[in-house]
């Protein structure tokens, strides 16, 4: 029941935006794909976010986006496992958007 609900129960769902500056796989026993999107002109802010194994289609977009500004849509559960990712926040849909601090986006 537990697993169950970690898995399925969402704590919240929306929508981030901002430059991708880190994507990648990583782990020792579980690998997963890890990120960062910088949320201001300073990097001061900064969103780390996981994407699930399956999301093969996100997986391939942030890639193809890295330095680029995009909006993320994302799903926060309650927790995690080690298996899912690091953070309790999992990106469903990547789209780029153009920047708002700079014109030639």
């Amino acid at each position: 029941m537990y697993f169950a609900g970690v898995y399925y129960l969402t704590f919240s769902e929306g929508t981030r935006s901002g430059e991708l500056i880190k994507f990648s796989k990583k782990g020792v026993f579980f690998k997963t794909y890890e990120g960062e999107i910088s949320q201001g002109i300073s990097g001061a802010q900064i969103f780390q976010f996981s994407v699930e194994d399956g999301e093969k289609q996100v997986v391939q977009k942030l890639e193809e986006f890295q330095g680029k500004y995009v909006k993320l849509t994302y799903k926060e559960r309650y927790a995690t496992f080690p298996w899912l990712g690091d953070t309790k926040y999992f990106i469903s849909k990547v789209e780029r958007e153009s920047s708002p601090h700079f014109n030639k986006e």
